[in-house]
């Protein structure tokens, strides 16, 4: 009777072992799992996707990216790893997209992340400890104000919908902020974490997005809204995680810096710059990995906080170009990470996993491609050349310099300034769609009119060079030129602003155009808040259509020294 109850206990315990491994995704056989004290995990990574369904990326000259081909390149990795494996997103998953994407309010980009979850994922329960899924917000996903993202997270069709699918039914995945509240309650705005389980041990991922985020925003989509302190909100949550038992602690930040890149494991050593490294000397010792984003740049690397605990920092490039695959193992005594590594894998489509791309994912962007094609594939112009957003030591842009030139006629002013935030690419020689023109402004921002004095033209433009460590913001102009001196420290760089080759008078008046997120004074250029008799145009888009539809074909587009540099 003992023998036949033994060999019960036993057969049930291998019939659960099976059922775990099948639920994880993994073969039952050849597992190697590591020391039994250990539990070996992964956490695949990607950042800044901006709605890059469609394959439109490459490295050097070979076709990389597009949803389905990061898709299959994520779930080969899960199948290849012998353990437990999560997907996060560390921000800008929407925002500043391709038509494909942008055009039916990025539900086909959260449709590809919640295409990766398991069947423990829905938007029903999004924070189900079993759900394979987690990610944060970056600042591109507050574009459209507040009422937008809740909608496309939470479900309910777009007053321009439906589009692929009815009713919309929002993200089966979590997204967690810790810094940004509510101005009046102070409450947060997102859960600030959520808490995974593995083998019985408890992970925690909390969100951050770069503080700066107002700043990058039009101001009235983020009204009522504080972005705190990064490092700061993120430690506030570490005493009540570790009342709960969790000693592992993964941080999603929408900030970040550059390296220079390299292939394989995490190599010892810290060259990595940039916003993210005043983050992470500021961070509890109870961080074990950070995922940054932003930059759109590599980062690999153990950085040491100001106690000297190092934490793994990744980030892989952007668009889906490329992903980070970390591997963790954690002591089930300690409940902390025992070893940390990671690699970032770029999503080759001519190669590897890259040759069969995932088909459910292919499916849902064909279906996206073809709802917009009649609109994208329209032909606008053609150019005699590349035109690009290039900037020259000046800081002057061909395509900064047409964009601008379309936004001064549209709107009938003495200037036009335009931002480079708002140029997200260029225009390859030849045809010109409606489709390449939309990818390269996205936002939907109106033009507008308004009366600076001068003076303020001055001031705006000393605005460009902030003190201190930040990097210039140069403007893009039309309808006048200037020069500024590189020795001079700020405030007063610019040296002497013309019209027609002649200087501008600082007590005159003279009419302006910016788009609207210039307008509410974003990128901190608060001068044009003060900007008289404002008058909204087009928008933005429309602008640059009517213009080049204009003009003599094909369109040349140059730098012609409109911005001039000394020293």
């Amino acid at each position: 009777m003992e023998l036949k109850r033994n060999k019960k206990t036993w057969w049930a315990g291998f019939l659960a072992g099976l059922a775990l491994l099948a639920f994880l995704g993994l073969p039952a056989a050849c597992q190697d799992t590591g020391p039994p004290d250990q539990v070996p995990v992964q956490i695949l990574a990607i950042n800044d996707f901006h709605g890059h369904i469609s394959p439109d990326q490459q490295v050097n000259g070979r076709p990389v990216g597009g949803a389905p081909v990061l898709a299959a390149y994520l779930k080969k990795a899960q199948q290849d790893f012998a353990g437990p494996s999560f997907i996060a997103s560390a921000g800008d998953l929407i925002g500043a997209s391709p038509p494909d994407s942008a055009l039916l309010q990025d539900e086909p980009a959260v449709m590809f992340m919640n295409l990766l979850g398991n069947d423990k994922c829905s938007g029903k329960d999004r924070a189900n400890p079993s759900c394979n899924l987690v990610a944060t917000v970056g600042n591109h996903e507050f574009d459209e104000g507040m009422g937008e993202l809740r909608r496309l997270l939470d479900g309910g069709n777009s007053p321009q919908g439906p589009f692929l699918e009815n009713p919309w039914q929002g993200a089966r995945f979590p997204s967690v902020v810790a810094n940004v509240v509510r101005a009046d309650t102070h409450k947060p705005l997102f859960p600030p974490y959520v808490i995974k389980k593995v083998d019985g041990l408890p992970i925690a991922f909390i969100g951050a997005v770069l503080k700066g985020t107002r700043d990058m925003v039009i101001p009235s989509h983020v009204a009522g809204l504080r972005f705190l302190d990064e490092a700061k909100a993120i430690n506030s949550y570490i005493p009540e995680l570790k009342k709960q038992g969790v000693r592992t602690i993964i941080v999603l930040l929408h900030q970040g810096g550059k390296q220079r890149a390299y292939e394989g494991p995490t190599r010892p050593g810290d060259n990595v710059s940039g916003a993210v490294k005043r983050i992470l000397w500021n961070l509890d010792d109870e961080v074990d990995v950070v995922i940054s984003g932003h930059t759109h740049a590599f980062t690999n690397a153990l950085i040491r906080n100001s106690h000297g605990k190092e934490m793994l920092v990744t980030q892989a490039w952007a668009y889906g170009r490329a992903f980070a695959d970390i591997k963790l193992a954690i002591s089930r005594a300690s409940k902390d990470v025992v070893s940390k590594s990671a690699t970032i894998v770029t999503a080759w489509a001519d190669t590897g996993a890259g040759l069969t791309p995932d088909p459910a994912v292919a499916e849902m962007v064909r279906a996206a491609e073809a709802k917009v094609a009649p609109l994208t594939q329209r032909q606008i112009a053609t150019t005699a050349g590349d035109i690009t957003r290039s900037q020259d030591a000046a800081g002057e842009s061909a395509l900064g310099n047409l964009i601008a030139d379309a936004q001064r006629k549209a709107m009938g002013t003495d200037f036009a300034f335009m931002n480079m935030g708002g140029i997200r690419g260029g225009l390859a020689a030849g045809k010109v769609t409606w489709g390449e023109l939309y990818t390269i402004q996205p936002f939907n921002n109106c033009l507008v009119r308004m009366e600076l004095t001068g003076q303020q033209i001055y001031d705006l433009l000393n605005q460009q060079f902030p003190a201190g460590p930040a990097r210039s913001r140069m403007l893009q102009v039309s309808g006048l030129t200037y020069t500024w001196d590189n020795k001079v420290p700020p405030p007063g760089r610019i040296v002497e602003v013309r019209q027609d080759g002649k200087p501008i008078d600082k007590a005159a008046t003279y009419t302006v155009t910016a788009n609207s997120f210039l307008a509410e004074g974003g990128d901190k250029f608060s001068v044009f808040k003060l900007g008289a008799n404002k008058v909204a145009g087009p928008t933005d888009l429309k602008a640059l259509v009517d213009y080049l539809q204009s003009l003599p074909q094909p369109v040349n587009a140059k730098i012609d020294g409109r911005i001039e540099r000394l020293n």
